[in-house]
């Protein structure tokens, strides 16, 4: 078990990671970012006291592992092909990387260890992965521009992500799966505006932190905790799920606006089939986290006689209130200052 020293410096270590690879001016310095930020967040999963965590730990570092030898693998062809020692397409060699950085980032069809292996992390872990994890992987799919590869990860990642949290009970493994929709959306958006990506991934960012914020302050892993969380508050209940509907992407809050400009941008793109497939898929996702506030409101539930109710951090309480109106309140917030602009 680590102190908190230590997990500043693995901390560090993580973000210098990231900057080396978004900074590298060769594909080998990019992979050695990778590797660099990939051993320094391994640790921080770890956790003596909880055995699922170790098992995400091993599961991570195998399939991390596996994605950067066939990068490396990918790199090293593309160096024998430039001093003409072997004769391959530049393609193929463009695809195989291609492929390393998705399952690297946990887009589809390589998102099968993502769900299961975040259910045994911690929220802030679970909260790195979601974010900050994509991003190095994320910036190195942009240079591949590989038009059907990318088509095919697209639909893919929304589709999946959509379907993939029908019927769950479990947080985490919603939010991986909403995780995995909303990286259709950056993926269909990141070859066609740096800024709209750059405004997409920022706007998911604070969504999942107010999230997994509140997830996290009460400790809450499965959908039954939270229909008994507040029970002698719905006004708090009714702000908890209103973040949901914000980050399913719902008009008029915050999480409808970053999906408003991709939908711009492929419509100027003539890109109608994309677009057309991830409204569909944001369909999805909204009809079940709408069933979910169904549920929370309007059906009746037992609470058990024994269950001991605590009472909260005032400043987590006041942190989250402050979070959740900007999530609710963004788009109108962001309309007033344009229009006074």
């Amino acid at each position: 078990m680590f102190n908190n020293s230590s997990k500043i410096l693995f901390i560090f270590i993580l973000i210098l990671g990231s900057m080396i690879t978004m900074t590298s001016n060769s594909w080998l310095g990019a992979w050695m970012g990778l590797e660099i930020n990939l051993l320094s967040f391994i640790p921080l999963m770890s956790d003596n006291n909880n055995l699922m965590s170790n098992e995400s730990s091993l599961k991570y570092f195998l399939t991390q592992a596996l994605a950067s030898t066939v990068l490396l693998f990918a790199i090293i062809l593309l160096m024998l092909k430039h001093n003409m020692i072997i004769y391959m397409n530049s393609l193929h060699i463009s695809m195989i990387m291609f492929s390393s950085l998705l399952m690297k980032s946990g887009a589809a069809p390589f998102h099968f260890w993502f769900p299961n292996m975040m259910e045994g992390l911690s929220w802030m872990n679970a909260l790195v992965l979601m974010t900050w994890q994509k991003i190095a992987p994320l910036m190195l799919i942009s240079y591949l521009n590989i038009k059907e590869l990318m088509i095919i990860s697209i639909i893919l990642s929304a589709i999946i992500g959509a379907l993939g949290g029908l019927n769950q009970t479990s947080l985490r493994k919603l939010m991986a799966f909403s995780s995995i929709n909303h990286l259709g959306w950056m993926l269909a958006t990141i070859n066609l505006s740096e800024l709209i990506w750059c405004i997409y991934f920022l706007m998911y960012s604070f969504l999942m932190f107010v999230l997994t914020f509140m997830f996290n302050s009460f400790k809450s892993f499965h959908l039954n905790q939270l229909f008994t969380l507040f029970f002698n508050s719905k006004i708090l209940k009714f702000i908890l799920f209103m973040n949901f509907l914000s980050l399913g992407g719902l008009p008029p809050f915050l999480g409808f606006l970053p999906k408003w400009l991709v939908i711009q941008e492929l419509s100027f793109n003539n890109q109608y089939f994309l677009l057309v497939i991830l409204m569909m898929s944001t369909l999805i996702t909204l009809y079940f986290y709408l069933r979910i506030c169904y549920s929370a409101f309007l059906l009746n539930y037992y609470e058990n006689n024994w269950m001991i109710y605590t009472k909260f951090n005032n400043f987590y309480m006041n942190c989250y209130l402050f979070l959740s109106f900007i999530s609710i309140g963004g788009l109108f917030l962001i309309s007033l200052i344009y229009f006074m602009l």
